[in-house]
């Protein structure tokens, strides 16, 4: 949902007509993030070696919470990269 400003005292809502993105562990009913499943932590990891935030992966806050403790784990056992692999 977009605000536009129309004139300065009215406001009109427009709608991009994107679809809400639903939290993949939601769907699953998933209990616990595994920390040993690299694989699934890797897809919500950029490139850069980021994470990927809420807002653009669609995971609730409650999920969210969990899987950033798991990359967290995951690169403190080495299993995960901290920064990408850069050969030049």
């Amino acid at each position: 949902m977009r605000i536009q400003r129309t004139d300065s005292r009215r406001l009109k809502l427009s709608y991009t007509g994107q679809r809400r993105k639903i939290c993949r562990f939601c769907e699953n009913k998933a209990d616990y993030i595994d920390y040993k499943e690299d694989r699934l932590l890797r897809r919500f990891v950029n490139d850069r070696g980021k994470i990927i935030p809420r807002r653009v992966s669609g995971n609730c806050a409650k999920h969210q919470r969990q899987l950033t403790k798991a990359i967290k784990r995951a690169r403190q056992l080495g299993m995960i990269a901290y920064t990408p692999e850069v050969f030049d």
